[in-house]
């Protein structure tokens, strides 16, 4: 294979397209380039080979001896180069990677991927709880659900909804919660890697966090819920990901606001790729299901 990097590829291909449609303007019709440009990538390629792959006459462009001889060689390749690459575009049709966080996946998406599935049988989804930041540029996954202000760089991102959070604790603690200054009676579980604090919640309601006690610190917000439903304290959890447990009845809501972080669920996915028709129909079926649970969509 040492010869192939002598010449481009798109000489050859330029080549063998000319060739098989037997003119200049078949060749640039399929390449989606101008005549002229099949003209130029032809003569580079016979430059860098040093021997004419053509006679040039009024008629047209005929194939030498040469052109002849590398006429199958180059079909068979390109031809297998395509089969491999409608293998590859077949099987993103086919399948989806979407990274989300592991509180998301596990609280509210692992609970309605049923649904897609029905509606869709003949794609395969495949669900990427990543705690990280995972890039749709370089990485598998097409779709990326993430939590923040949308201004992510080098990315297409669509706002699904306003995040909206409120006090959520077990029924025996809320038993002890009649109006928001009663929060500085019980335990407080906190999320350490909360992008958003009770301020957010208690500003709205003419209160500041500082009437808040100690309780439980923890390091993932899936924990924090968990910790909620065992009565250990009051965990400021937003939608989506208590819906499960408020249906259930593991988890209550002392206070009927619900008030906004100024943080958004966006669907974000590569700035330089068209949207699949898979990545289209899970796009769909996502703002139905929310639409479904009473989120107000963006």
């Amino acid at each position: 294979m040492r010869h192939l990097n002598r010449v481009h590829l798109s000489g050859l291909r330029a080549a063998e397209a000319v060739i098989r449609h037997g003119s200049l303007a078949g060749a640039a019709g399929e390449l989606e380039v101008s005549v002229g440009a099949v003209s130029q990538r032809i003569a580079r390629l016979e430059q860098a080979l040093g021997r004419r792959l053509f006679d040039r006459h009024a008629a047209g462009m005929t194939p030498t001896a040469l052109g002849r001889d590398m006429a199958a060689p180059l079909n068979a390749g390109f031809g297998q180069l395509s089969a491999a690459l409608d293998g590859a575009f077949r099987d993103r049709a086919h399948s989806l990677t979407v990274a989300a966080a592991p509180i998301f996946a596990a609280r509210w998406l692992i609970w309605k991927l049923p649904r897609f599935a029905e509606r869709h049988p003949d794609i395969q989804v495949r669900i990427d709880a990543s705690p990280g930041l995972v890039d749709p540029n370089t990485g598998e996954a097409d779709l990326c659900l993430r939590v923040g202000r949308g201004d992510w760089p080098g990315v297409r991102a669509e706002k699904l909804y306003d995040q909206r959070v409120t006090p959520l604790c077990a029924p025996a603690v809320a038993a002890r919660l009649h109006r928001p200054e009663d929060l500085a009676l019980v335990p407080i579980i906190r999320d350490a890697l909360a992008m958003y604090g009770w301020e957010c919640w208690l500003g709205p309601e003419g209160l500041s966090a500082e009437i808040l006690g100690p309780g439980p610190v923890l390091s993932d917000g899936s924990l924090c819920l968990d910790a909620a439903i065992s009565g250990a304290g009051v965990y400021l959890g937003w939608e989506t990901i208590d819906l499960h447990a408020l249906a259930t009845g593991q988890l209550v809501a002392p206070f009927p606001g619900r008030h906004e972080t100024g943080l958004a669920t966006w669907l974000v996915s590569a700035a330089d790729r068209a949207p699949g028709a898979a990545q289209r129909y899970f796009t769909r079926w996502m703002k139905e299901e929310l639409a479904a649970d009473g989120i107000a969509l963006a």
